[in-house]
């Protein structure tokens, strides 16, 4: 990725990160699910992924005027198209790794794992092949999206860029890569990160809307069954009764009070709490903080252009107009 930062730079003269960061996201999630050879299916499955990010964000009357017969904006023949091409992509894919025995290189994929269980427990073919795109769909955005975020709030806030810069720097030196190891000596890089998640958070209604089927009490308040409830963490993370200055971009806030994310602290859950908590949190923060650290490392982020922090929802909360920055070259290219 540092690479293709600095060509695009070069050819380009500015860095529009999204692109590439998408392309990033995309390899890391197929390597987990399918290993690392999948390299004749990645661009199709690419497409894929950009079609199905485009049908959310369609307008569809089809939602207003629900006739069986009309197709107003061409969405539902698009819908019937992709979901061929996830059913042949897909299940080619498993049968080609069911008919192997599963013996080839990436045998530690979770494709791996659902043909290794034992019979009485294997899932019917269209299941995995639908559990294994809504790994690849959902995984894909997220790291991304959040990202992006991120690397916009370091280009409008030069000064925190430069503090968690001075971090990496009495940290891991010039000469060479950050490794994973060396996340957790970096506090100040992880809450920009908590930040960035309480300001954006990538899913503002968590788990959409939920159904009581029985009256019930939280806390104070009683929900009569038949009520649908949202989780609005959107609203929770930019509350002033739970957050100082909450309009206020401050990672320090996250040094004074080390606030978990992982679900247990509700006044910051972005991937959920309790039984349906986001299954992928551990491995996209992983890879958020591991991408983040060496963006910065290696190079000093400008705006190319006015940086517009304006949001839009479509599967999750992005940037209305992509990030475009320029950036320089902070260390040597050694160990490039």
């Amino acid at each position: 990725m540092v690479a293709e930062v600095r060509e695009e730079m070069k050819e380009r003269r500015v860095v529009v990160l999204r692109d590439i960061l998408q392309k990033g996201s995309l390899s890391n999630v197929l390597e987990s699910v399918f290993g690392s050879d999948v390299s004749v299916e990645r661009e199709e499955l690419g497409f894929m992924v950009k079609e199905g990010f485009d049908l959310i964000a369609k307008f569809n009357l089809d939602d207003y005027f629900p006739l069986r017969f009309l197709d107003f904006n061409g969405v539902k023949r698009r819908c019937c198209k992709l979901a061929g091409k996830v059913n042949s992509v897909v299940g080619q894919i498993v049968k080609e790794r069911k008919g192997a025995g599963d013996s080839r290189s990436g045998s530690d994929s979770f494709l791996s794992a659902l043909l290794s269980l034992p019979e009485e427990d294997q899932l019917k073919e269209s299941d995995m092949v639908a559990l294994l795109w809504e790994m690849i769909f959902r995984g894909t955005d997220t790291v991304a999206l959040l990202l992006e975020w991120i690397m916009a709030r370091m280009v409008v806030h030069p000064e925190i860029q430069a503090k968690a810069q001075e971090e990496l720097d009495t940290c891991i030196g010039s000469h060479r890569e950050v490794q994973d190891s060396d996340i957790p000596n970096l506090p100040y890089l992880r809450a920009v990160v908590k930040e960035v998640l309480r300001l954006h958070p990538p899913g503002p209604l968590l788990s959409w809307a939920r159904l009581a089927i029985h009256d019930v009490h939280v806390d104070k308040t009683f929900i009569p069954a038949g009520t649908t409830v949202m989780v609005n963490m959107w609203a929770i993370t930019h509350d002033p009764s739970i957050w100082r200055d909450p309009w206020v971009f401050n990672p320090d806030r996250f040094i004074e009070e080390d606030v978990l994310i992982m679900g247990s602290d509700l006044r910051l859950a972005p991937f959920g709490a309790g039984r349906r908590v986001c299954p992928g949190k551990a491995l996209g923060l992983a890879t958020v903080h591991l991408w983040l650290a060496r963006l910065l490392h290696e190079y000093r982020w400008l705006p190319a252009k006015p940086v517009d922090l304006s949001e839009c929802l479509r599967l999750s909360l992005e940037m209305k107009r992509p990030l475009e920055c320029h950036v320089v070259q902070r260390r040597s290219k050694v160990t490039q």
